[in-house]
């Protein structure tokens, strides 16, 4: 047998492969992401010039092209997207000087700052302090770049900087949608959706999926087995967020959400915790992702103060106006409640 202090020494050696590989797997999804972004606005831009002698060619065009992209993937290419996509190809005109360090959400904030020495600083320092999208936004806001420049005691500000923006780094709440749209899987509102037919729309457009997930997923497995005190379970889908550092488990549900659903995911993060998180890892994550919430069941049950479990809405197109406005008022209504019960 290997003397335990060999065995020590490999594992840690795995460890640090396997947290780098991980960091090395987000980056590359980031960036690819980023890097399309940047590909599409520069399309948009060069055939832009190529109708410069048409009065309002370049918002015709915008306007056809987020019509055709946004049926085909989807509500990220919007015509304000589109546009976002094109002004990162004109102030970040060097596509391999783009960053692979810094999220989208980044790169549209450092969009909106005007003076380009400004925008050039605030790059640099969200590197170099790993500014979470929220610090970077808050060190934007109170005019950072402006008032280093304007002090004689640079130190201090950034002392003060890094006290301020350590409370917004990066937390759970910014990483979970509710609600998740998946119009992209194109189901008829007046189709009746199994489970099973879901997960496998999901699994046809398992890339759009992930872009709806949000930053830093990746996909692990589908209907994940595992097997205790002699039964078989089976976990729908497992993603490994590079950002959060711990896996997600999602199980789909139609109709309500119940206890037994809460009771089954807490359980899944439970067996998963014991049976696959590894050293460096966090907390895992579960995620019921369902058709229809039930206020009740989230504030009664363990939902309403565990860190590690969420329930989620989703979609399967966007609303309208009239529908928005009524879901708004919903929120409303019940943010009313709470405070009342809360008082």
């Amino acid at each position: 047998m290997l003397p335990e202090k060999s065995i020590e020494q490999l594992h840690q050696q795995i460890t640090t492969v396997i947290t780098t590989g991980k960091q090395t797997a987000y980056r590359a999804i980031n960036a690819a992401m980023t890097l399309t972004y940047w590909e599409i606005g520069r399309l948009i831009f060069e055939e832009e010039q190529q109708g410069k002698d048409r009065a309002d060619y370049g918002n015709y065009l915008i306007v056809a092209l987020a019509k055709r992209l946004q049926k085909e993937f989807g509500s990220g290419y919007s015509q304000a997207n589109l546009r976002n996509f094109r002004q990162l190809f004109l102030l970040f005109p060097i596509r391999y000087a783009l960053r692979s360090e810094l999220t989208w959400t980044h790169y549209r904030l450092l969009m909106r700052v005007e003076n380009s020495n400004a925008r050039a600083f605030y790059e640099a320092e969200a590197i170099r302090s790993s500014w979470s999208t929220r610090a970077l936004e808050r060190q934007i806001h109170v005019f950072y770049y402006e008032r280093i420049l304007a002090s004689n005691d640079r130190p201090s500000v950034e002392q003060e900087a890094a006290e301020k923006t350590a409370p917004l780094s990066t937390s759970l709440r910014d990483f979970i949608k509710d609600p998740y749209v998946l119009e992209f899987l194109n189901i008829k509102a007046d189709h009746t959706l199994r489970e099973d037919e879901l997960e496998q729309l999901i699994m046809n457009n398992l890339q759009q999926f992930i872009l709806e997930l949000g930053r830093g997923f990746a996909f692990v497995a589908r209907q994940q087995y595992i097997r205790a005190d002699n039964e078989d379970f089976f976990i729908d889908l497992v993603f490994y967020n590079y950002i959060l550092k711990c896996f997600v488990l999602i199980d789909l549900k139609m109709g309500k959400l119940t206890h037994q659903d809460v009771g089954q995911m807490d359980m899944y993060v439970r067996m998963y915790e014991d049976k696959f998180k590894v050293e460096g890892d966090n907390p895992t994550i579960g995620i019921i992702l369902c058709s229809e919430k039930n206020e009740a069941v989230v504030k009664y049950s363990v939902l309403s103060d565990n860190q590690q479990l969420f329930a989620s809405k989703y979609v399967l197109y966007l609303p309208t106006e009239k529908e928005l406005k009524e879901e708004l008022e919903r929120e409303r209504h019940l943010a009313e409640l709470r405070m009342t019960q809360n008082k």
